[in-house]
């Protein structure tokens, strides 16, 4: 059974806290986008991605060949 998503639409305040996560935690922008608005939406991150390893919000779980 797939869940249902929500469709998320990049606002000013999604992309003001991107862009201060992408400078301060180095990550790539796209990425900060995806952070930003987990937080925003008070979130869990759920995801495979390592540059995401190790941040708050986040819950990372390594691939089968890492």
């Amino acid at each position: 059974m797939m869940q249902q998503g929500k469709v998320i639409e990049l606002s000013s305040s999604i992309a003001l806290l991107a862009a201060k996560l992408s400078l301060d935690l180095k990550t790539p922008m796209a990425d900060s986008i995806i952070l930003a608005t987990a937080q925003i939406h008070d979130a869990v991150l759920w995801t495979q991605d390592d540059d995401f390893e190790g941040l708050s919000g986040v819950k990372y779980f390594p691939t089968a060949s890492s």
